[in-house]
């Protein structure tokens, strides 16, 4: 059985999916420290959860949230993406570190876009180096899902990554957010995962909907 980390740390945990997430990690008793890079934004946004009952939220800046979380999750947008991980690299030495960026293209977000470097996980793992176990998830579900106080189950999301280990981990947290988690390969599958962001988007759009998603089926349900 894997333990479910007892610390994360959301850079960038301020915009639309950082904060859903935040709130959902939280509810589910995980030490949850938000970051961005103004502390007062992200301390606003700790408070809010701390009135609903949720003392184990804390406001940060994006380093000291990376250095202090036991899982960093990037949820920054691409054109912020390099920057960021530039930022916390010497915070994220030896962890496990899941990155949720899609290298969406503005105004054309339901279009598919490959960055030259693959995915935007290769080019986190790139960047960040061997020290850092880069994991992709979280690409399929919508933050108004993840915001609503709709019971999750069934919803399922692939885990990309090189390191098996750090996989586990990460499906295990993402299975604190209501979700299941899927081993989908390593980091070089991202692109399928990251791709699905936009296809999602355009069903969105086309049939009206905020919240598609994703459910695997002919697999375990364990």
């Amino acid at each position: 059985m894997t333990v479910v980390s007892s610390s994360v740390a959301i850079v960038g945990g301020t915009g639309k999916l950082g904060s859903a997430l935040a709130w959902r990690w939280a509810r589910a008793g995980i030490e949850t420290y938000i970051g961005s890079r103004r502390a007062d934004k992200s301390e606003a946004s700790a408070q809010t959860l701390r009135s609903l009952g949720f003392a184990n939220v804390h406001g940060l800046t994006n380093r000291e949230a990376a250095s202090r979380g036991a899982i960093v999750v990037v949820t920054v947008p691409y054109d912020a993406h390099a920057h960021t991980l530039h930022d916390i690299k010497a915070q994220v030495t030896g962890k496990i570190l899941i990155d949720t960026t899609v290298p969406l293209r503005p105004p054309r977000i339901t279009v598919v876009h490959l960055p030259p470097g693959g995915s935007a996980a290769m080019i986190a793992q790139a960047s960040l180096g061997p020290t850092v176990s880069v994991v992709a998830a979280l690409h399929s579900v919508a933050a108004a899902r993840l915001r609503s106080r709709e019971v999750l189950l069934g919803d399922d999301v692939l885990v990309f990554g090189n390191d098996e280990a750090a996989r586990t981990t990460a499906t295990a947290l993402i299975g604190a957010l209501g979700l299941r988690g899927w081993h989908a390969g390593p980091l070089d599958n991202a692109v399928a995962g990251e791709s699905l962001t936009a296809t999602l988007l355009f069903l969105n759009r086309y049939y009206g909907a905020t919240k598609a998603g994703i459910k695997l089926v002919g697999l375990p349900e364990a």
